[in-house]
């Protein structure tokens, strides 16, 4: 399945603790917990058909730039995310 990602929106579902890209009823996730000043990545989750098209790289950007707005710390117990922040440090908080 091809997909635009430009065309992709990320929605924050707050009380789940998660962000989510939903395209043709396939939903990918990223979640995460948040305990004081520190935002905790768990998981990365994008279905086969949806892989490498940049849709788990968008998510990842939107739970970090969520993270830098609020002032948030980051651990990563996520192997995505983990992978992410080592080729743009820029984004480490």
């Amino acid at each position: 399945m091809q997909i635009a990602l430009n065309d992709l929106q990320v929605i924050h579902i707050q009380e789940n603790h998660r962000f989510e890209i939903r395209v043709d009823g396939l939903v990918a996730e990223l979640t995460y917990t948040v305990n004081g000043d520190t935002i905790t990545f768990w998981h990365t989750g994008v279905p086969t058909e949806l892989e490498s098209q940049g849709v788990g790289r968008k998510l990842v950007m939107a739970g970090l730039d969520y993270a830098r707005t609020n002032g948030l710390k980051i651990k990563s117990l996520c192997s995505f995310v983990s992978d992410y922040l080592q080729r743009y440090p820029e984004y480490q908080i």
